[in-house]
């Protein structure tokens, strides 16, 4: 069977390239007789891998020497936790952004360790746009200022970043790590589960500033607290090994494209033949504001929910899957990453005028 184009928000499409990489390494990598998964975390061929990836990512991310960087588990949700555990010090404050489903989540987990402080919010409008900055109420006595700097499910985009002074800037970047260049200086801590712009699900990257660690609550556990795992090279405990080789074939192929800027125009391109599409439709509704529309995660409804099960069922058999919206809104996403070749967004484009030609 030939590979569909998977729109899924995650886990997602990974390169093809990568893909069979792997499989060819997959019984013997690198003539060691074994399978990445079979190996000793703590032997040459595994710390080598490690090495690269993390040396790769840097190199990809241009961090700067004084950022640790970090492969975990938990997921993004884990850090949700982890961040104020690792992070508060001695402050008992914490401002939040408020963009929908995911930093809501953060938002009620930092609550079990502090009092968080809404500094914005987009519910008036449905976190359909991203808050302007002039809008911020941030508290003087807050520990950092954390934000999600792509959500998902809202296919809401900061296109900026925020400025927060002496406060450390923590960002949940799960969705666009990765999609263009970014400058790391500006930020304290930004983290992001693997499974969207990276690599399989089970890895977590976090990118902490040195002056953050030492500062974490005396229960936090080992295995959670960023200044442990910095000092044992993430591997405190048995660290995601595929996952961690995966992600570095993806570093790889990202060099291979010419690099995140190269990326950039890549994903402008593929969001922009979309988005072009939709505001041209009077078949198709996007909900989210026009300058903070995500490059990566794009929602869109149709002109009636009653035709959304035929579409979704005309798309599969056009090879188009994953493409209906995620339950708390409904409707239809198409989530475009690093991975989806433009040839994919130019078929559901062209699937979605066939479409409205037909029940239009």
């Amino acid at each position: 069977m030939a590979r569909v184009f998977n729109f899924s928000a995650g886990p997602a499409v990974l390169p093809e390239a990568v893909l069979k990489q792997a499989a060819a390494e997959m019984l013997d990598y690198g003539g060691t007789g074994t399978s990445v998964m079979e190996m000793s975390h703590r032997g040459k061929a595994f710390i080598d891998i490690h090495a690269r990836a993390e040396a790769d990512l840097r190199e990809l991310l241009a961090i700067p020497k004084n950022y640790k960087v970090l492969f975990l588990q938990g997921g993004a949700a884990g850090q949700f936790a982890l961040i104020p555990m690792n992070i508060l010090g001695d402050k008992t404050v914490a401002d939040y952004v408020y963009t929908g489903q995911w930093s809501k989540k953060a938002i009620t987990e930092a609550k079990k360790f502090c009092k968080v402080n809404v500094a914005a919010s987009s519910e008036d409008q449905n976190f359909s746009y991203a808050p302007a900055q002039t809008a911020w109420k941030l508290d003087a006595n807050a520990a950092y200022v954390h934000y999600t700097s792509n959500e998902t499910i809202g296919g809401v985009e900061f296109h900026w970043i925020p400025d927060t002074g002496n406060v450390p800037l923590v960002a949940d970047a799960s969705s666009h790590i990765l999609s263009r260049p970014l400058d790391v200086s500006r930020f304290g801590l930004i983290y992001a589960g693997a499974q969207k712009n990276i690599g399989p699900a089970g890895l977590t990257i976090v990118v902490v500033r040195d002056d953050l660690l030492g500062k974490a609550m005396p229960n936090t556990p080992e295995v959670f607290n960023y200044k442990v795992q910095a000092e044992a090279d993430s591997m405190i405990n048995t660290p995601p090994t595929y996952a961690v080789y995966i992600a570095g074939l993806v570093f790889q192929w990202l060099k291979q494209q010419g690099g995140l800027a190269a990326m950039e125009k890549l994903n402008i391109a593929k969001s922009k033949l979309i988005y072009d599409f939709l505001d041209q439709s009077e078949f198709y509704q996007s909900p989210v504001a026009t300058q903070d529309r995500s490059r990566m995660n794009v929602p869109f409804r149709l002109k009636s929910d009653s035709l959304d099960d035929a579409f979704l069922k005309a798309a599969k058999t056009a090879n188009l899957v994953e493409l209906k919206g995620h339950r708390s809104v409904g409707g239809m996403r198409a989530s475009i990453y690093n991975a989806m070749p433009i040839e994919g967004v130019q078929a559901l484009v062209s699937f979605m005028r066939d479409f409205e030609q037909k029940q239009g």
